[in-house]
């Protein structure tokens, strides 16, 4: 049962936090940023924010510090928009499953037909 809390708590983060940083965050750079997912702790109160750029050229230490700049107002602001009792502390991670998934398909695809390991 607190399971699908976490999940439904974080679901609403997610689209709360990409409402916000597309069209109430000053920030031109974080206009840019999606989030991709966001995992929580068992008792709510540390959430783990994936996110991913769509610049094409990503700039990760300027995201990140732009980010972190903008943390205390994107914190008050899911607190209000969610209404919970307690606001959890956001730690922003960028998401490195596609990059890994590409270096694995290249890898697996250079193998020829039939090969093994």
């Amino acid at each position: 049962m607190a399971e699908r809390r976490q999940e439904r708590v974080a679901h609403r983060m997610q689209a709360e936090l990409g409402r916000l940083l597309l069209e109430e965050v000053k920030d031109p750079a974080l206009h840019e940023v999606t989030v991709t997912a966001v995992r929580m702790t068992g008792d709510l109160r540390i959430a783990r924010v994936y996110y991913r750029t769509l610049a094409l050229e990503p700039r990760r230490e300027a995201t990140a510090r732009a980010l972190a700049r903008a943390t205390p107002f994107l914190r008050g602001a899911l607190g209000r928009a969610l209404g919970l009792r307690v606001t959890p502390e956001l730690r922003f991670e960028y998401d490195t499953t596609p990059d890994t998934a590409r270096r694995l398909d290249a890898l697996l695809g250079s193998r020829g037909p039939g090969e093994s390991s």
